[in-house]
């Protein structure tokens, strides 16, 4: 919708009803933090009570309702389509209505949404590094990567701070919405979600190259993991994981046949939907499925699921197995205290049990807010990634627009004071 935005800017005018899905997705406060955080340039309905929706007799998520200048529906498509057919299309209709004269070019009035303040805007994913003291973050919105140290101290940022798609050394690079992470002795792995691509910066030199680009097939990359000297990718775009074999450069479809939804079976038979985390845990691949609120892993050539049963199953209740609900995880991480996910829209921080299918709360007592203290009384906004050390975890607390530090001994969290930049 962007590039059909940008292209027929003059004659093109795009309205968005959000019509939630999730509980959680309901409120306005959400919907405006999705505008800043996604970058949307049209006004959007929150149709909270699926009025705009009924009168519209929509069925499915998403559909386009064509309007004539008159405001007429003329049209009507469900589900994802073909940016070149739908060009073709509408290029054909603003030919016809600028030829009968009902074409009014005029801007319309804008209100834009006020941006966030302070040194982080929307981070999306986090990695820590114990051994070398470093911590990198997803400074999403402000398409950058930051270097710190574990008390937030600076020491690099990769990224020019401006929407783009350039190689090249450190500050003079362009990301468009970073997201995943990953290490490799001393190659920093993002996954350039906005640019389709896969990057990698030299964290001797500073220098950013482009490993795998859009051409490469790669589909709203949003996170990483390294095994065995591949690359795991979480293909949200793509309801897919890739691998990439770091010795050939090739990127191909791991698990997922491309269809959405919650299927288990062969990697390539399987059915996934928008994977957002992933994570190795005792050399098996876990993931969170988001738009089925699952936690699901790899095993062998099979796709298995842990908790979640179905596209329109979520909730907030921990327990066991079928029991379990969650409501849109976008984040999982493994480390010596065990594996932990992002409960998103839930706003918690909860642990998983791959031997049980057992899911607890760890953090956070489910209401949206930025409180520190103990974990029970703690408060997170859309926490989206999240790293574990030895005694800690490092949450990026997205639309808090901060970094959190849960003290797994002392069992309380605390917001990370940046020192810079």
């Amino acid at each position: 919708m962007r590039k059909l935005e940008r292209k027929y800017g003059d004659e093109l005018a795009v309205v968005g009803v959000h019509s939630a899905k999730f509980d959680a997705e309901r409120a306005t406060e959400s919907v405006q933090n999705a505008v800043r955080r996604y970058r949307i340039e049209h006004p959007v309905i929150n149709d909270s009570g699926f009025a705009v929706w009924q009168s519209f007799a929509v069925r499915a998520w998403p559909t386009l309702m064509f309007l004539d200048p008159r405001g007429r529906v003329i049209g009507k498509h469900e589900g994802e389509f073909d940016l070149d057919a739908l060009d073709g299309v509408i290029g054909q209709m603003i030919d016809e209505f600028r030829s009968n004269g009902l074409l009014d070019p005029a801007p319309l009035p804008e209100i834009r949404e006020s941006e966030a303040a302070g040194p982080l805007r929307y981070p999306g994913k986090i990695l820590a590094d114990e051994p070398s003291g470093r911590l990198f973050v997803s400074d999403s919105n402000n398409d950058r990567v930051l270097v710190l140290d574990l008390d937030g101290g600076p020491i690099a940022e990769i990224g020019e701070s401006a929407t783009g798609f350039e190689d090249g050394a450190a500050r003079a690079a362009r990301f468009n919405q970073p997201q995943g992470l990953e290490l490799l002795g001393n190659d920093l792995f993002v996954a350039d979600t906005g640019n389709h691509a896969l990057r990698r910066v030299d964290l001797d030199s500073l220098d950013v190259r482009t490993v795998v680009g859009s051409d490469g097939g790669l589909r709203s990359p949003w996170d990483l993991t390294l095994h065995n000297n591949s690359i795991y990718i979480a293909m949200a775009g793509a309801h897919q994981i890739w691998r990439l074999d770091l010795e050939s450069s090739s990127a191909v479809p791991f698990a997922g046949n491309g269809g959405e939804s919650l299927r288990d079976g062969a990697t390539a038979n399987s059915m996934l939907a928008q994977p957002s985390g992933v994570a190795f845990f005792d050399d098996r691949l876990y993931f969170v499925d988001s738009e089925t609120s699952a936690v699901r892993y790899v095993d062998g050539d099979r796709v298995e699921t842990l908790v979640g049963i179905g596209l329109f199953e979520f909730g907030d209740i921990d327990g066991t197995g079928d029991d379990v609900r969650l409501q849109h995880p976008i984040g999982i991480a493994a480390g010596p205290a065990g594996l932990f996910i992002a409960d998103t829209y839930n706003n918690k921080i909860k642990t998983v049990d791959p031997a049980s299918r057992g899911v607890a709360t760890v953090a956070g007592d489910g209401e949206t807010g930025l409180v520190d203290g103990p974990f029970g009384k703690a408060r997170f906004s859309e926490p989206s990634g999240l790293s574990v050390g030895s005694d800690r975890i490092w949450v990026a607390d997205t639309n808090n627009h901060v970094i959190r530090i849960l003290d797994l001994t002392n069992h309380s969290v605390a917001t990370l004071e940046l020192a810079g930049p």
